[in-house]
């Protein structure tokens, strides 16, 4: 099982890691900008016409359609997912790439770390990956005495000022325009140039270039592996991934087990969706696909190509009720809709995925004997928005309230333990229910807002307004024929 390796903020629990982005009005303006935009253009684009798969799923040109075909699709190779692998592995030798099967962290560290100790490399230059944050590759290379320099313009923005990516596909989502100024200005050597979006950029630019260029050793992420061939496909709307890919003499690419399907037909569903998903582009800007290291006819390429191929708690899931998270594309759909991601961004769920897919993946790669990762999946009002924009259709909402169980099967103290269970019994019978309705009545009436005063009240009554109920109950206006 996994180790928790990442990030922590703003004190240990999630209580504390929420208040302060609770009262931060700028942060809240900023998230909602960012969300707001990527929302309201997914749906104008998920219309489709003609798009099929190798197992006859035809999509007609509807986004339910389209995403019924995509669920059904990412359920055959999930339950075929280690033979789909080993595909996948004998395709890459059989290509002259180089396959690494990592356990979990520490192992896939040590495989790049070898590779970059073998070559010499000194300078490394990073495409986006979600998995080398959660491995925390950065700091074994830099161990080791490499500068990694992220090129992914989000991910270098929040490098320089050692900051965490607040969003899994936009990074610097909490930072605008002045903010990337001050730090271009304070950590990378800008003469206090303008805020204008085309000069900050033109910067940046300039300065990444040189890296790309002189780096021994390129890393990415991988969002789509395909079996049939042994390729990895990366999308992007930047280039800097295919600066990664091709320049340095060295490639590795980074992927999670379950980033893979079956063939070129499924992988054109998953790659038609995942930015309209994402972002509301019909398609991402750049779209790289590679399968082997450079041979004698290429201009350019690297000599060689490695693929990291990471479990870190993943196979864990196979034949359980969490099963579904391996079908996530990492489109980042559930984030832009969430009411409680909206308030708090990224940094308050204090790991490497936020949003509801980080709510309920965070506990499962930690780990059970993480109390402060279980505690995450708590950052959810269950309202079924993340799974209404889910373009595969994981149930988010029953996924954290199965992990919420866990929490306390697992974790939760004998009191808390027997207090749901007295909560349970009560409310699982009309009489009991209806009685203990009066009592919370009386009891609102009689303490009004010093509810919290009461034992063990106070963290739950804390950032609460407490409902007055009413005089009134609606089972005895319904018996009197008021309603």
């Amino acid at each position: 099982m996994a180790t928790l390796t990442g990030f922590t903020l703003h004190g240990t629990e999630l209580r504390d890691r929420q208040k302060g982005a609770l009262v931060d009005v700028e942060l809240k303006r900023k998230v909602a900008a960012g969300v707001d935009k990527f929302a309201s253009r997914k749906l104008d684009v998920l219309k489709l016409i003609g798009l099929s798969t190798s197992h006859g799923d035809h999509v007609n040109g509807d986004a339910n359609d389209l995403r019924a075909a995509a669920r059904a699709m990412r359920h055959r190779t999930i339950s075929r997912l280690p033979e789909i692998l080993e595909q996948f592995a004998d395709n890459l030798l059989a290509n002259g790439v180089n396959v690494h099967w990592a356990n979990h962290a520490t192992e896939a560290n040590a495989a790049i770390v070898a590779i970059a100790r073998r070559i010499g490399a000194k300078k490394v230059v990073k495409g986006k990956s979600m998995a080398t944050e959660e491995t925390g590759l950065n700091e074994a290379l830099a161990a080791i005495g490499a500068e990694v320099v992220e090129t992914d313009l989000g991910e270098w923005i929040i490098q320089l000022d050692t900051d965490v990516p607040s969003h899994i596909i936009a990074p610097a989502l909490h930072l605008d325009r002045h903010d990337i100024k001050r730090i271009f200005d304070q950590h990378a050597g800008a003469d206090d140039i303008s805020t204008e979006p085309e000069v900050l950029n033109a910067f940046a630019r300039k300065e990444l270039r040189q890296r790309f260029l002189s780096a021994d050793l390129g890393i990415s992420g991988c969002n789509l592996a395909i079996a049939e061939t042994g390729s990895i496909l990366l999308v992007e709307n930047e280039g800097n991934g295919r600066m990664c890919t091709t320049l340095p003499r060295v490639h590795v690419a980074v992927m999670g087990m379950e980033r893979i399907v079956e063939t070129w037909d499924d992988a054109n569903l998953v790659v038609n969706l995942l930015a309209r998903a994402a972002t509301g582009q019909p398609l991402s800007s750049y779209t790289n696909i590679v399968s082997r290291p450079r041979g004698p006819e290429d201009a350019d390429g690297p000599d060689e190509v490695h693929v990291v191929i990471l479990d870190n708690g993943r196979s864990g899931l196979l034949g359980t009720e969490f099963e579904e998270m391996l079908n996530c594309i990492r489109c980042g759909a559930c984030l832009n809709v969430c009411p409680v991601y909206r308030q708090t961004g990224g940094h308050a769920y204090g790991w490497v995925y936020s949003g509801p897919m980080g709510a309920v993946l965070t506990p499962l790669l930690a780990g059970k004997d993480n109390p402060e990762a279980a505690e995450v999946a708590n950052a959810s009002t269950l309202c079924g928005a993340c799974m209404d924009a889910c373009p595969v259709g994981i149930p988010l909402q029953d996924l954290l309230l199965a992990a919420r169980r866990r929490r306390v099967n697992d974790s939760a103290s004998a009191s808390e333990k027997a207090g749901w269970r007295a909560w349970s019994a009560t409310w699982s019978h009309q009489r009991t229910y209806e009685l203990s309705m009066r009592g919370a009545a009386f009891g609102s009436d009689l303490l009004g807002s010093k509810v919290g005063s009461l034992p063990g009240a106070k963290a739950w009554a804390d950032g609460r307004t407490i409902p007055e109920p009413s005089k009134v109950s609606f089972r005895s206006m319904w018996r009197s024929g008021d309603v």
